[in-house]
């Protein structure tokens, strides 16, 4: 059934004969009437005056429904309380408004159920987190470059696009502290919305798996139906430092949750599409 419906759904408009769908979906003429036949009776379907099918009342009424209550951070909440717990962090859903990142939800593990920032706080987006936000729209990234205030410097700048491309390569981005930040991980990202260029974290354009690194967050990406980004998850509150292996490790699971949380947003397997 379920195909059926996918099929039908893809090709909006459309109007499909029994002959169409079973030529279509390689399904036996008996087995698609019957299923058809179904999902008429509950109007999932509609049987037009020339025979066709197209979707009936009862799913646009579903449709309508799941629209209205549809939150993507209702999966999201699981995937990001089981994260923070696992690696002992602050797991936060950060969206793009503008020019400001907005946190919508988070999830805290104990040793950071006193996470200093409220929910609903909106911080100026900065180069370090753009990369994650960017990484598959350079484009985009360029335009933002052009209209932020203060411009990051011209190594910044640099090191952000190289930054975007370990992201695109391996679906995350790896925020360190820098000198001064609290090398025992606090969980506080207030300042990764600072109006100023200095702020305590910044993007790493690669990994050496033997190396040790003072991570102060990590940063995936949830795509949407388009295989735009919807919004991020970032991890912070890491404690002491990791080695490569773990950061990629830790990285890997994080990607892993995000591409979970995108098959839902998207309503099936949503690949990231690289815009110019």
């Amino acid at each position: 059934m379920a195909a059926i419906l996918n099929f039908i759904a893809d090709h909006p408009g459309q109007a499909f004969a029994l002959t169409d769908l079973v030529r279509a979906l390689k399904l036996s003429r008996a087995t698609c009437h019957a299923l058809l036949t179904g999902l008429v009776d509950v109007g999932y379907l509609y049987r037009t005056s020339d025979k066709t099918y197209v979707l009936g009342p009862a799913l646009a009424a579903i449709g309508r429904t799941a629209a209205q209550h549809f939150s993507p951070l209702q999966v999201a909440q699981p995937e990001m309380r089981s994260l923070a717990d696992e690696f002992d962090v602050v797991c936060s859903a950060y969206f793009l408004e503008g020019d400001m990142i907005h946190l919508r939800d988070r999830a805290a593990s104990l040793s950071h159920v006193g996470y200093p920032v409220p929910l609903g706080t909106r911080m100026k987006l900065r180069s370090p987190q753009a990369v994650a936000f960017f990484a598959w729209a350079p484009a985009e990234a360029e335009a933002w470059l052009e209209t932020t205030e203060p411009k990051p410097s011209a190594e910044r700048r640099e090191l952000m696009f190289k930054s975007m491309e370990f992201a695109r390569e391996n679906g995350f981005a790896v925020l360190l502290r820098r000198p001064g930040f609290d090398i025992a991980g606090e969980a506080d990202d207030r300042g990764m919305g600072v109006d100023t260029d200095e702020i305590p974290v910044t993007p790493i354009d690669g990994i050496d798996q033997a190396s040790s690194y003072a991570v102060g967050a990590l940063m995936a990406p949830i795509f949407d139906e388009r295989g735009q980004v919807s919004f991020c998850l970032l991890l912070a509150g890491f404690h002491g430092t990791m080695s490569g292996a773990q950061v990629m490790a830790a990285g890997q699971r994080l990607r892993a949750a995000c591409r979970r949380i995108s098959a839902f947003v998207a309503g099936r397997d949503s690949e990231a599409r690289v815009t110019a």
